[in-house]
């Protein structure tokens, strides 16, 4: 048992951490599962969200999401599942990437101070 103040903290961050990372988890095999049984375009879009939350979230790796979305869609195109009509339902407007967009910056002239 720590006896500092801080490693006792840490302690504490480190154990909430634990178990909101393993509701993620849980939300994310849940869903895969649901979807592995019977694929289906809403278990799609669901298992793809929560892949997308436990990305976002650090509890799984961003190649380890692309290769379980990968598979879901493969899975989906196998058994004949319309994803166009799951992508139609989702009103996402496309986002610009950060490259694209240019910020300009207008500097202001100043002012030259004239001795009294």
């Amino acid at each position: 048992m720590p006896i500092i103040k801080s490693a006792k903290k840490r302690v504490r961050v480190a154990n909430k951490a634990a178990t909101r990372n393993s509701k993620t988890k849980r939300n994310l095999k849940t869903a895969l599962k649901a979807f592995n049984a019977k694929p289906a375009s809403t278990s799609h879009k669901t298992a793809q969200s929560k892949i997308d939350i436990a990305l976002k979230k650090g509890v799984i790796s961003k190649h380890k999401a692309a290769r379980l979305k990968s598979r879901a869609a493969a899975q989906a195109k196998n058994s004949k599942v319309n994803l166009s009509d799951a992508a139609k339902k989702t009103n996402k407007k496309p986002v610009a990437s950060k490259g694209t967009v240019k910020k300009t910056i207008v500097k202001k002239p100043t002012q030259k101070k004239t001795k009294s």
